[in-house]
Formats: structure tokens, sequence, C-alpha cells
């Protein structure tokens, strides 16, 4: 389609984000060709995501489930957002979240950047790519 690109989730490649997580990259590559990056990660009961940042705005979109998000300049206040809620996260915020329920949560994040970038405060490892090992 001239000037469009379709992209077909089933066609994503899947990456592990850990146990009990996955992601799929829709929109953008690592070559950065792209100015945004989007994709879908899916995370069983349970999962938690350590508190991390980037040097950008992340937008995370909640398609299903409920996840607790906290901020690590007030790690007592925790929002949970629900199917339909968008939180939008301000560059260099430090930032953690986890499944909240029993539900697998399924959540759209787009990085408003070319590449991904993650700096995790606990000395999380990751890949070349920006994915937890």
């Amino acid at each position: 389609m001239q000037g469009a690109r379709v992209i077909k989730l089933a066609e994503t490649e899947v990456v592990q984000l850990g146990a009990g997580s996955n992601y799929r990259l829709i929109v953008g590559d690592d070559a950065g060709t792209t100015p945004v990056r989007t994709g879908i990660q899916t995370c069983e009961a349970g999962y938690v995501v350590p508190v991390h940042c980037h040097p950008y705005m992340e937008i995370i979109h909640v398609l299903d489930g409920a996840l607790e998000i906290w901020m690590e300049v007030a790690p007592d206040e925790t929002v949970v957002l629900r199917r339909g809620d968008t939180i939008e996260i301000q560059p260099e915020a430090w930032h953690g979240f986890r499944v909240h329920g029993d539900e697998t949560a399924r959540l759209l994040g787009t990085h408003v950047s070319p590449r991904r970038i993650v700096t995790y405060k606990s000395g999380v490892k990751v890949d070349a790519r920006g994915f937890r090992t």
C-alpha cells in the first residue's frame, strides 16, 4: 500500500522480558528509522517492571487488565490504570509498574524516540536492544 505500511501483530517478533512478560515491536526498528516506537507488552499476573527511566516521553495505554504504576519520587503514591486508561511519563522520570490483580495485562507502549533507551535503577541487565535479559 503506497504511503502506508500494514503491521500484522501475528507476524511480529516475540521478545521475552524476563519471566512472565513478552513484547512485540509494532512500529520502529533497531536502526531507529521511525520517529517513535510502539509495541504491545503482555504481562502475566504478578509481573513487576523494576524502577527505570527513559530520556524521552513514554506513553502507556492499557488494552486489557490493570497496571499499578508508581513514580520513584513518591513510591507510596500509586495509580491503577485499567482498560482504556493512559499515562504520559515525562523524560527522565523514574517509574515502575506491576500487574494489578489476577488478570493478564496488555499494554500499548509508545516511546517518543527512534530507539528504545532504558536505564534500570536496580542494575537489571539488558541486551543490546534495551530489553531485559
